[in-house]
């Protein structure tokens, strides 16, 4: 049994999360110790039971101390199976941060079909527009058959939100070769709310697109969520650009009291800053990457403008299962990563 110290690096629930999946791909049991005893209030959180009982879900796997506080638990894998799951988060814990832990796992197996109940839009975690337009289109750049459906958006503290996911096995991932992302395509973006004014999307988009000037084809859609379509009050900014061979997001929660307009300018800041690092990948979808690029069938290389600390702690994680190698480089105005899945 291979013992994680889970407050190494960021030491946040990422690191449990993700290394409960690499125990069930690699079918080597897992102990996981001081979860989180870095943050505010240690010990795992709703969110993370959820995310773990998934992925033992998948894979029939044996569980101790995964309850609402633990610092300490022990996860043995079974084999994992294709089917139907579903899982209720029970509060506004992320479907997304759920997803990221389950889909390396029902990648390994399918087709499998998720369910899951939780917070779509929430603090900490990847909105649902980002996951579904720029972490799985990248994804299936790298050979992954994934497609999600949002039935229902949900927020922070109601949740009820409703996600659907099928997943196709996957056979092989493909490497990442390094190369230049090109001249900028397109710039896309989805500013919604639930339940509130629909002038508030509108002055989110309207700011991302006044910063975005210079670009060519900026469109931003506007969407007002009510009724049967949303479980409370929220919203959120997504933005993504095309290049010829890159693609980079950026996102923002709408938030009470902060103004509308402040959202669209720090999404579009973030997106031209990538932009001109000369950034393949944004830091957010890098770091979720990693552990499909440790198992691809060659040595990846990709620029990112900063070194986020959940890269650099699923750097540390990932050869704790895998004979995989991570290393990092200044290049110019960002940073070169380097990863050989047969180090």
């Amino acid at each position: 049994m291979i013992e994680i110290d889970g407050a190494h690096g960021e030491g946040g629930g990422q690191l449990v999360r993700m290394a409960v999946a690499l125990s069930a791909l690699t079918a080597t049991p897992v102990r996981v110790v001081r979860i989180r005893a870095g943050r505010p209030v240690p010990g795992l959180a709703s969110q993370h039971v959820t995310a773990l009982q998934a992925v033992a879900g998948l894979c029939s796997g044996e569980m101790k101390g995964v309850d609402v506080g633990s610092s300490t638990i022990e996860f043995r894998p079974g084999t994992i199976a294709p089917g139907g799951y579903g899982f209720d988060v029970g509060t506004a814990g992320s479907v997304t941060l759920v997803l990221q832990a389950v889909l390396p796992v029902a990648c390994a197996s399918g087709p499998v079909r998720l369910h899951l109940v939780g917070g779509t839009d929430v603090r900490w975690s990847p909105p649902i527009d980002y996951f579904a337009r720029v972490f799985l289109p990248l994804l299936r750049r790298l050979g992954g058959h994934i497609d999600v459906e949002v039935q229902r958006r949900g927020y922070y503290p109601r949740g009820g939100g409703i996600a659907e996911a099928v997943v196709q096995p996957t056979q092989a991932w493909s490497p990442i070769e390094l190369s230049e992302p090109g001249p900028v395509r397109r710039v896309r973006g989805i500013a919604h709310v639930s339940n509130l004014p629909d002038d508030i999307p509108k002055r989110m988009a309207h700011a991302a697109v006044r910063r975005l000037h210079g670009f060519r084809d900026v469109k931003f859609e506007q969407r007002t969520y009510r009724g049967d379509e949303a479980i409370g009050q929220g919203g959120a900014l997504v933005a993504w650009a095309e290049t010829e061979s890159a693609l980079l997001g950026a996102d923002s929660l709408a938030e009470r009291g902060k103004p509308s307009d402040r959202i669209g300018e720090e999404v579009a800041a973030a997106l031209r800053a990538d932009l001109d690092s000369g950034a393949f990948l944004d830091g957010h979808a890098a770091d979720q990457l990693l552990i499909y690029l440790a198992r691809a069938t060659g040595p990846s290389e990709f620029r990112v403008r900063e070194i986020s600390g959940h890269m650099e702690t699923m750097g540390w994680l990932l050869p704790q299962f895998l004979s995989s190698r991570f290393s990092v480089a200044r290049d110019g105005a960002g940073w070169r990563v380097s990863v050989e899945p047969k180090a």
